[in-house]
């Protein structure tokens, strides 16, 4: 598998190692502190890399599925998801793959329906990336395949992501460049995990579908209080500008996703991610599993 040592692939192992299925994982240094921790938790360690398609090619030797993810594309290689996608892919049906569960994220493939799409709003590399690795799993003819869209992650919350993605949270502050009462949805690392299992162990339950993953929508000022909630903390929600949110230490790019959050959003079917039986997680009980994780030092 790919991705092991971050948060969707590091919680697809503990699924699939819960239910007893052996994990070969791809990773750039096996000598890395968390690929190190895979090892010590039983996981087989390939070296190697998505550019590498001979050692690809013996990580996949004898493998019975893929979980596959991609960084988006990196500053300066706009191709970067696509081709290393397609490595993946290409060495998967070499290697006879069966079943191949992909993840990406939550409205790739409808972008070019966004609000100010033509005129260029949005990040366009980075939803057609995500949309065209898409479109190479469904077309490969694997016996087994699903793309998993998970909404946003309620990982983000916390170290290491939350220093980037909300910089004013470590003082109680969760600044965001969202309009106020716009609901934001949420799944949890853990909940991508499970389903990613549940798909290779029961292939026809989610066979051949993409799958819009969040477990509730909330909006910011919910958020605040959950975290308020979970860490005995004062948190409070602060609705910025674009320009506030730049001075305030946000990203360009970040506080853009924040507005197409506010303008577009991940319109997940609630409903129909709870109808196949596995019982996704609130924010308010992630908080609580994590109150211990958060950094606010107020």
């Amino acid at each position: 598998m790919t991705g092991a040592t971050g948060m969707q692939g590091g919680a697809t192992v503990d699924a699939l190692q819960a239910a007893g299925i052996s994990v070969r994982a791809l990773v750039r240094d096996p000598a890395s502190a968390a690929a190190r921790s895979l090892a010590e938790r039983g996981v087989a360690l390939q070296a190697g890399d998505f550019e590498d398609t001979a050692q690809l090619d013996k990580a996949l030797e004898g493998a019975f599925g893929v979980f596959s993810m991609q960084l988006p594309p990196l500053p300066g290689d706009p191709d970067s998801e696509v081709r290393t996608g397609r490595n993946l892919v290409e060495a998967a049906q070499r290697a006879g793959v069966a079943h191949f569960v992909h993840t990406s994220v939550a409205r790739a493939g409808d972008q070019t329906s966004f609000a100010g799409w033509l005129e260029g709003r949005w990040t366009k590399g980075y939803w057609n990336s995500k949309s065209a690795v898409n479109s190479l799993v469904r077309a490969a003819g694997f016996d087994h395949w699903v793309v998993l869209k998970p909404a946003f992650m309620m990982e983000n919350f916390i170290p290491p992501k939350a220093a980037w993605m909300f910089p004013l949270l470590a003082s109680g502050c969760l600044g965001t460049a969202m309009t106020k009462g716009v609901p934001l949805d949420l799944v949890s690392a853990a909940d991508v995990g499970r389903f990613a299992a549940a798909a290779f162990m029961n292939p026809s339950r989610f066979d051949r579908q993409d799958i819009d993953l969040a477990a509730e929508a909330l909006d910011m000022d919910s958020v605040a209080a959950v975290i308020a909630d979970a860490t005995g903390k004062p948190v409070r929600a602060r609705y910025l500008t674009e320009v506030e949110a730049i001075d305030a230490g946000h990203h360009a790019g970040l506080v853009s996703s924040q507005q197409w959050a506010s303008v577009e959003g991940y319109k997940v079917d609630l409903a129909r991610a709870a109808s196949f039986g596995i019982k996704l997680e609130t924010f308010g009980a992630w908080a609580q599993r994590h109150r211990d994780d958060f950094v606010i030092t107020v």
